[in-house]
């Protein structure tokens, strides 16, 4: 074919499987594709095509585009195969002639064939035990299933059954429980109470400390002044200045004593008194705690 229609190819690229191969075969495709397309075209259509050969189609090309490209690469896939083949055929052609050459024995071939035969037969054989066993499996299954269901069925009516019976112990549980929820009541009343009279409590202690460390350092503070006046008139007077002022001092100590006295008497009556409050206000605690 080449020959008459005046074709050129390389093989040795044709063989090589690669782009310059596809440009081998592309040669041949021209020509037999422009030959199909002029047989199965009528006249009339040979003008339309001459008419349209400078109109261009974007749509209609793109189809044709995907096409070559596939047919591209199928064509380099298999000239690949066909290079890897061609290979090959050195050593295979060896083989094939050994082959040939070698008589046929009957007696192996018939001994194979049997051989083939028989393992068909054992597989067979299997298949159908395999079948028999699963429609027995199946049969157990069912049974198994309908044993399940009428098991799950009582166990529902026994549930139903129970759940409608309400038990001899829930009136005697309900009733423990609203006792213990009094309890409870009460408990968490007195605890508060119990809270509140501590913190009472240690607000009174903490008000008598303060009091008491005021006391004492007013004291602390008069016995100071009194020694620094007594060192400052023994600096400054004489001797019947000391005397002097020594019947003052006593009698201011004196006045001074009877001046603490309705103090003292005056806290330990508020000391008395704050007591007095704290003892009813803890029984008036006490009463509503009961």
């Amino acid at each position: 074919m080449a020959t008459k229609a005046h074709v050129k190819l390389n093989t040795k690229r044709l063989y090589q499987a690669d782009g310059y191969a596809v440009k081998e075969m592309l040669k041949i495709t021209v020509v037999l594709y422009n030959a199909m397309k002029t047989k199965g075209m009528s006249p009339a259509e040979k003008e339309h095509e001459e008419g349209s050969k400078f109109q261009f189609d974007l749509g209609s090309k793109i189809a044709d585009l995907k096409a070559a490209r596939d047919l591209a690469s199928e064509i380099t896939s298999k000239g690949a195969s066909l290079y890897d083949l061609l290979g090959k055929e050195v050593d295979l052609r060896e083989m094939r002639t050994a082959a040939i050459a070698r008589p046929l024995e009957l007696n192996e071939t018939e001994k194979t064939l049997k051989a083939a035969i028989k393992e068909v037969l054992e597989n067979v054989q299997k298949t159908k035990d395999m079948l028999s066993n699963v429609a027995s499996d199946e049969a157990n299954l069912d049974a198994k299933i309908e044993k399940k269901k009428s098991e799950l069925e009582r166990n529902q009516k026994r549930l139903q059954t129970l759940q409608s019976v309400r038990p001899a112990f829930m009136d005697e549980y309900e009733k423990r429980e609203e006792d213990l929820q009094k309890q409870y009541e009460i408990y968490v009343e007195k605890f508060c109470n119990l809270a509140f009279l501590e913190l009472k409590l240690e607000d009174y202690h903490r008000l008598e400390q303060e009091r008491f460390e005021e006391t004492e350092n007013t004291l602390r503070l008069m016995q100071n002044k009194l020694r620094e006046e007594e060192k400052r008139l023994m600096k400054s007077g004489g001797k019947e200045e000391d005397s002097d002022i020594e019947i003052q001092e006593d009698e201011g100590t004196d006045s001074e004593v009877d001046e603490e006295r309705p103090t003292k008497a005056s806290s330990h009556k508020r000391h008395e008194c704050s007591s007095e409050r704290c003892c009813s206000h803890s029984g008036d605690y006490a009463r509503r705690g009961h």
